[in-house]
């Protein structure tokens, strides 16, 4: 049993709640990734969702963008990323997803970067912008190099769409929260609750859900249907302007606290 699979199942198991945070490496300050890590993990965390930084991320508001941007500027390649990986990975064994598009994957080398990323100590996957209809040659990979693919529901997708994402994810499927961009919201629309019994009623592995959540109330009110949730901007939010990684460190670790 992977990584991912045996902390759902312990989660489940214990009737908690799976908070995942979303970081950008090595935002916002050169240095942050490991400490940032160890920090959510003993702040209660399930598992970190990793962004690899893009210059050109479609699925993402200006709160992960501009994350991006300082990433960049702080030398957060593809290749350093995994690199802080294989360090952090010394020290814990929570689960580690990384997120991306796929161009920079390719410019790597598909092979290769499942080959790296699985020696890395990564754990699972998510690319927004492959298809899942294209994607049986890199699930093949992924199986070969025991990585998880984690693929989206969004709003829009059918009921026989839903069925065909939950068959193909590894361990879990992500559930987008609304049409469009991430970003924290104070609201998810009058058809969200529909939404998400719709898709409890036609997955058989776990979902999360990410795009906007940001209170503890929010979650409280979506684990009623899901496994669990994914904060992204609002933790970026909180850490944006800190100007040591002490600071940033303090700051992530009472925030995300205040949401498990």
């Amino acid at each position: 049993m992977n990584r991912i699979a045996s902390t759902l199942q312990q989660f489940q198991k214990n009737k908690r709640t799976i908070v995942i945070p979303y970081i950008t490496p090595e935002f916002p300050i050169k240095g942050t990734t490991i400490p940032l890590i160890l920090a959510l993990e003993q702040s209660g965390a399930g598992m970190i969702e990793i962004g690899i930084p893009f210059s050109d991320p479609l699925a993402d508001g200006p709160t992960i963008q501009h994350s991006s941007e300082i990433a960049i500027k702080n030398g957060a390649t593809l290749k350093r990323v995994l690199e802080l990986i294989t360090e952090a990975r010394k020290q814990t064994t929570i689960p580690l997803i990384l997120m991306g598009y796929i161009n920079p994957i390719l410019n790597y080398g598909v092979e290769k970067f499942l080959l790296d990323a699985k020696k890395a100590g990564v754990d699972g996957l998510i690319i927004p912008d492959m298809p899942p209809e294209e994607s049986d040659e890199f699930r093949s990979l992924c199986v070969k190099n025991d990585l998880s693919n984690i693929f989206l529901i969004a709003p829009t997708s059918s009921e026989e769409r839903i069925r065909y994402i939950d068959s193909l994810s590894t361990d879990f499927s992500y559930c987008v929260s609304v049409t469009g961009v991430t970003g924290a919201r104070a609201s998810f629309g009058d058809h969200f609750d529909e939404y998400l019994s719709r898709v409890k009623k036609n997955t058989t592995k776990a979902f999360v859900v990410g795009f906007g959540i940001k209170s503890k109330e929010q979650i409280v009110h979506i684990t009623a249907f899901s496994d669990g949730v994914v904060v992204a901007s609002a933790l970026l939010q909180a850490i944006a302007e800190k100007k040591n990684i002490d600071d940033v460190v303090a700051t992530a670790r009472q925030f995300f606290s205040s949401l498990v």
